[in-house]
């Protein structure tokens, strides 16, 4: 697994604001959304493109457009929704697939509650939404999910990471013969007792749409 920590004064910046607890949803999903834009360009640089002629105002040039079929963008409800239109900003003829799956606060697992997303995705690339790999569990689920429908591509765009997330997804996709990769804003130190990243910037889905009772 490839495994890139972006490294941009502009995305330091705002992952900074984005980690201040006195910054407010309204503000946190705004600039959340311009951090995934800036991501979204370090992770498609591997997007497939065939060569394509057009016409300027004085001579035939050489270009290239995407290929078909689409790209695959899958954010992980709910948290990787706010992560949906700064991706639809660089790649918005890709199509937009859904996976519901929340992390069991006893056992740390993923467990898979919903899913729109087509039954055969046989060469298709695969862009994966989810704010924060901290045990990694819910990132390798999504992952093996779309490798088993027959994705061959999958990039991982994540806003924090934990050293233990990115090692327990080398281990548990060791034996998936696809290449996978992770874009991420930051990797910060470590897990804590709660499975939470440290320092972080706390839970990513209340943070961008309040906590829900």
């Amino acid at each position: 697994m490839q495994v890139h920590v972006a490294d941009h004064p502009l995305i330091s910046h705002k992952l900074t604001v984005l980690r201040d607890e006195r910054t407010d949803s309204p503000t946190f999903r705004r600039l959340a959304d311009e951090l995934v834009t800036l991501l979204a360009y370090e992770a498609t640089r591997d997007v497939r493109v065939e060569a394509v002629d057009v016409t300027t105002p004085v001579a035939v040039a050489r270009g290239v457009r995407l290929s078909d079929p689409p790209p695959l963008v899958v954010p992980i409800l709910r948290a990787g929704l706010g992560m949906l239109e700064g991706m639809q900003r660089l790649l918005p003829t890709a199509e937009v697939g859904f996976l519901g799956m929340v992390r069991n606060e006893e056992t740390l697992e993923a467990v898979t509650y919903a899913e729109r997303l087509p039954d055969d995705l046989t060469g298709r690339q695969c862009y994966v939404l989810d704010p924060m790999l901290a045990t990694g569990g819910t990132l390798a689920a999504a992952i093996d999910f779309l490798v088993q429908r027959g994705a061959d591509h999958i990039t991982a765009i994540t806003l924090l990471a934990a050293p233990e997330g990115i090692a327990r997804l080398e281990s548990e996709l060791a034996t998936i013969d696809v290449p996978v990769a992770l874009v991420t804003a930051g990797l910060d130190e470590k897990l804590n007792d709660l499975g939470y990243i440290v320092p972080g910037l706390g839970d990513a889905g209340d943070r961008l749409y309040g906590v829900v009772g």
